[in-house]
């Protein structure tokens, strides 16, 4: 039998329980359990989640990737600067422009030439020819031009491997940031004191200046050693547009009106979507056609050239200059007939951006139709463009 003493002494050595709460006694050991997993969960997240320059969590769009909510603090991001995120922190691909922070950590800038090269060397195919176009804040917007432009790739016939090879040339910081957000390579070409983010309407001065950069911005991509196909982004690409230039061409340019002979410089050209190789010919050839906007005052970089194709200067420097046919380079001015033989359509002979994105998109519904089709049917079944719609026609400048 157990003395007094011993069994005070036992029971001292025994730990004392911890007293159970009455609401675990309660609760299923599943449901705690689950608690557990929603709260972990949820601290992942929160830790994950990306971060706005304001403090906020980026609202996410299903059908497009990244919103940019019009009050964001962009005032903190060099385009001439390359920025790098903030050490440390979880910061995806589309926000390393901003650091994920109020306060980025910049580089030291770095020369606009250094920065395109990188760029060109990545996107560009075996033979140094490279897809630009180029993008300001107000076709940046979800849901419109750029969207329509970069679908075109997606549903044409072989193209979506293109979109490997082109390059977003950004005029200003939020076109800049839609377009990481959305695509592989991009570019921004800052120019000093001038705003090119608002919608330039057609022939104002700050459009001119837009068009005007961009023909200097080519020039440069020439001198680099790279041949380019620039297209506008209001133009859809249903098919490759490679095997329809021509092999001794060196400059090539669509045509809002085509009168059926390449070599015929009475064609009506529009710029808005050429194939140019890098050789001197076409660098003394772009010089030329800079210069030539002090010649013009006011005049578009279209009409300009319109001018300048008659010039002695083409012939003396032997550029060979190729109009190519609406036939597989349509649009609303002069569209392709035949459905198995087009390559891009350009929403030209349009002036106003919801028409444009209005009748870009009817020319997507149209190729999906086509698309559709059985093989067969594509072959017998004539099909129409239903456009122009609201695009109503205009001078062909557009």
């Amino acid at each position: 039998m157990q003395s007094p003493t011993a069994a005070a002494a036992a029971a001292s050595s025994t730990p004392a329980k911890a007293p159970e709460s009455p609401l675990l006694r309660r609760l299923p050991v599943p449901l705690v359990f689950l608690l557990l997993i929603v709260l972990s969960v949820t601290f992942i997240y929160r830790v994950a989640a990306p971060i706005s320059p304001s403090g906020r969590t980026r609202q996410w769009n299903r059908t497009f990737p990244f919103v940019l909510p019009a009050d964001d603090k962009l005032d903190a991001v060099d385009l001439r600067n390359k920025v790098e995120p903030v050490v440390g922190r979880f910061c995806p691909l589309q926000y390393h422009a901003l650091g994920c922070s109020d306060r980025v950590q910049f580089n030291e800038p770095e020369k606009e030439e250094v920065r395109l090269a990188g760029v060109l060397q990545a996107s560009a195919m075996e033979d140094r020819t490279v897809i630009l176009t180029t993008l300001n804040a107000a076709w940046a917007s979800n849901g419109t031009i750029i969207d329509l432009f970069l679908e075109s790739f997606r549903i044409g016939n072989g193209t979506r491997s293109l979109l490997d090879h082109l390059v977003i040339i950004a005029f200003d910081k939020k076109a800049y940031l839609r377009c990481a957000a959305i695509h592989h390579h991009c570019f921004a070409l800052a120019t000093e004191g001038v705003d090119f983010s608002v919608q330039e309407n057609f022939m104002t001065d700050g459009y001119l200046k837009m068009m005007w950069r961009r023909i200097d911005f080519l020039r440069i991509v020439l001198e680099m050693g790279y041949n380019f196909i620039f297209t506008d982004a209001d133009i859809m690409w249903f098919r490759s547009p490679l095997p329809r230039f021509f092999s001794d061409g060196d400059f090539q340019i669509a045509c809002d009106q085509f009168y059926g002979d390449p070599l015929d410089r009475n064609n009506r050209p529009n710029g808005g979507f050429n194939f140019v190789k890098s050789n001197n010919r076409t660098i003394e050839f772009y010089k030329f056609w800079y210069s030539s906007r002090l010649k013009n005052p006011g005049f578009h970089d279209q009409d300009v050239l319109n001018i300048i194709k008659h010039d002695p200067f083409i012939d003396k420097i032997g550029l060979q200059m190729r109009f190519l046919s609406t036939r597989f380079f349509g649009g609303i001015c002069q569209p392709s007939r035949n459905f198995n033989e087009v390559c891009t359509m350009h929403a030209n002979c349009c002036i106003g951006l919801l028409r444009k994105i209005n009748d870009l998109g009817v020319m997507l519904e149209d190729w999906r139709s086509y698309m559709a089709l059985p093989p067969a049917l594509k072959l017998s079944k004539p099909l129409v463009w239903r456009v122009p719609q609201k695009c109503r026609l205009v001078s062909p400048h557009s």
